[in-house]
């Protein structure tokens, strides 16, 4: 629990394709970023807002 606690969610500097956010999100809680990037590209592809949210997390989470 503490080890959850104290990973902050972050930028990817190693596992990035445009700002590293999906790598990031992937790091943090522990998943496969294929899986994070196909997520994100459905919901780009769907209903726009994927995109929209990828881009508000590049500007706001913090780069490792």
């Amino acid at each position: 629990m503490n080890n959850f606690v104290n990973n902050r969610l972050h930028r990817s500097r190693s596992d990035r394709y445009i700002a590293g956010v999906c790598g990031g999100i992937a790091e943090t809680y522990n998943v496969d970023v294929t899986l994070v990037r196909i997520l994100f590209a459905l919901a780009g592809l769907t209903a726009g807002w994927g995109v929209i949210l990828y881009l508000i997390m590049w500007f706001i989470t913090p780069e490792a």
